[in-house]
């Protein structure tokens, strides 16, 4: 591989949640969600306690848990964005 100037080109990871399937964990009060750095399935965990600061009102049942990830789920992915690192770790944990 030739490299310009002696500089080598870093890749980026791009990071992109093309499955809207999440579930609740209720052992670990978190609601699970997967992303994908190309084939590679990438796993979040976000606290519920992170969704009740993100919206106060939010219930402790697994519905209305489920209900604030899905309103929140643009600002949530964001959070996922800026968290990943790329690399061999394949589970992010959101508290």
């Amino acid at each position: 591989m030739a490299l310009l100037g002696g500089v080598r080109e870093r890749l980026i990871a791009v990071l992109e949640f093309p499955n809207p399937s999440r579930s609740y964990d209720a052992s670990r009060h978190c609601v699970c969600f997967w992303g994908y750095d190309n084939s590679r399935e990438i796993t979040f965990m976000i606290d519920d306690t992170v969704l009740r600061n993100l919206q106060p009102d939010v219930g402790s049942d697994e519905q209305s848990v489920l209900s604030a990830f899905d309103e929140l789920r643009e600002k949530v992915l964001e959070i996922a964005k800026k968290q990943y690192v790329g690399g061999p770790q394949n589970r992010y944990s959101i508290s």
